[in-house]
């Protein structure tokens, strides 16, 4: 492989020739070969949109030489459009604190930036530290990465959730008439609607949407300008100001300056809340996933009440075999979130002092999450929710035979009478609207009007008129 020579505090370091990267990407490429992955696009982009809008910032308190400054936003909007992705290289488990990344992105930078100014890569026209780093430091670059790669996924998140929420309402409605036993502990339990247990996901999915929007208040408070401890060394007053706002609009978002810098680099807490609002959102994904298995269970031996899409075979060996596929892939997203928050929480209280050095793990797992979420999120809406359909027939059947159906009856007999139609259902086979009318405890018509599927499941005491 072709290589050129360039330099860094450490001495000199081969890096490959058509590499925009410089000596300390290459020393990262070589010292950490750890997962094979790549940096998160949504994380370049943010870090990339940093060093712009701090070119901006500089030039304006004429900080920063014009010439190079406009090179290196010219630099900076062409990453951004996507044309040097394979340049951002360091792997996500690194150098603490994340410097490796920063000074990936800030070597591209400088090295594109030389040539847009007719000097070769490596020929330090541009200073990856001293010009495409000026005002800044890993320490509060990094965090406000954070913060902007999850905003950004955020947004894509909580579109998703909304459109799940509205399939699962829509489902709620097309199956508001159909009446089927209810089951709690996974036995027989009063009836109830399809279409709430469908409404009530529904619910539930708004609720975890209104959790994450929680979060975007802490997120939007950036300490940009604190540098190395967060008391702004090396950063002007006015550029801290110029910064944030440069930020704000160039992303629409109402982002501002952190109260305090000293806090808002040292503490992780905004990402453990937002880690921990996606772990909420898992819990009741997986709690769905479950759900849907169970009522689309079967179909000869189970409970069969739902008809889920079928997307793909189901066995390499079973013909015909169709399984829940998509409810099975978002309850693993769910595990994975779950355990990526674990690692997020454990990484936030990791920090001493001035400084949390495991940011890069907290990035990546919170990216992680996020990219995992908003990718199940859609396919098990297009591909399962929005293609489901009743088993009219099924739930009607359950809801004859189940021993639940006695507790709508116990108002017009009592509990203990109640009691003695349950253990005779049991005990003979007969369901129990048999054994009320053979008892001449109320007649058909009296049955079926007891039965109205929406006074049924709706809040009330019936009145007896026995």
């Amino acid at each position: 492989m072709a290589v050129r020579i360039e330099h860094d505090t450490l001495g000199t370091m081969e890096v490959p020739i058509d590499a925009l990267y410089g000596a300390q990407t290459a020393r990262a490429v070589a010292n950490f070969p750890i997962s094979g992955l790549k940096p998160f696009p949504v994380f370049v982009r943010a870090t990339l949109l940093i060093k712009k809008c701090a070119a901006l910032a500089n030039m304006t308190t004429g900080r920063l030489d014009r010439q190079i400054g406009n090179a290196i936003v010219a630099a900076a909007d062409e990453a951004l459009m996507g044309r040097h992705d394979s340049q951002f290289v360091v792997d996500p488990f690194q150098a603490g604190a994340g410097t490796s990344h920063n000074m990936n992105v800030n070597e591209v930078l400088a090295n594109r930036a030389a040539e847009l100014l007719g000097a070769d890569r490596g020929s330090g026209r541009v200073d990856p530290n001293d010009h495409v780093n000026m005002a800044q430091s890993t320490n509060d670059v990094i965090p406000t990465a954070i913060r902007l790669a999850s905003l950004e996924q955020m947004d894509k998140l909580t579109e998703e959730l909304g459109a799940l929420r509205d399939a699962l309402a829509r489902k709620g409605v097309e199956f508001d008439g159909i009446l089927k036993s209810g089951r709690t502990h996974l036995q027989d339990a009063v009836p109830i609607r399809l279409g709430q247990e469908f409404a009530a996901h529904a619910a539930a999915i708004d609720r975890a949407i209104r959790g994450v929007e929680l979060c975007r208040g802490d997120l939007c408070e950036l300490g940009l300008g604190g540098t190395a401890v967060g008391t702004g060394l090396n950063a002007e007053e006015r550029y801290i100001t110029l910064v944030v706002a440069e930020l704000a609009r160039d992303t629409g978002r109402e982002l501002v300056r952190a109260k305090d810098l000293v806090e808002t680099t040292f503490n992780m807490d905004p990402f453990v809340a937002l880690s921990g609002a996606l772990r909420r959102v898992a819990v009741i994904l997986v709690k769905l996933s479950g759900d849907l298995r169970l009522l689309a269970s079967g179909p000869r031996t189970g409970l069969d009440e739902i008809i889920l899409p079928a997307v793909q075979p189901g066995s390499s060996i079973m013909p015909g075999k169709v399984n829940p596929v998509m409810a099975e892939m978002i309850s693993m997203v769910g595990f994975q979130v779950m355990g990526c928050d674990a690692t997020v929480a454990l990484a936030a209280q990791a920090g001493q002092l001035e400084l949390n050095v495991m940011m890069p793990v907290i990035a990546f797992n919170l990216l992680f999450s996020l990219e995992i979420l908003i990718n199940g999120v859609e396919r098990l809406t297009t591909l399962s929710i929005d293609g489901i359909s009743a088993n009219e027939a099924r739930c009607r059947r359950y809801l004859d035979d189940s021993l639940g159906l006695v507790t709508v009856f116990a108002p017009y007999m009592g509990y203990a009478g109640a009691a003695v139609v349950a253990k005779e259902s049991v005990a003979s086979g007969r369901s129990i609207r048999q054994i009320i009318l053979e008892k001449g405890i109320l007649s058909a018509k009296e049955i079926a009007e007891i039965l109205d599927p929406y006074p049924l499941t709706s809040p009330g005491v019936p009145v007896s008129k026995r």
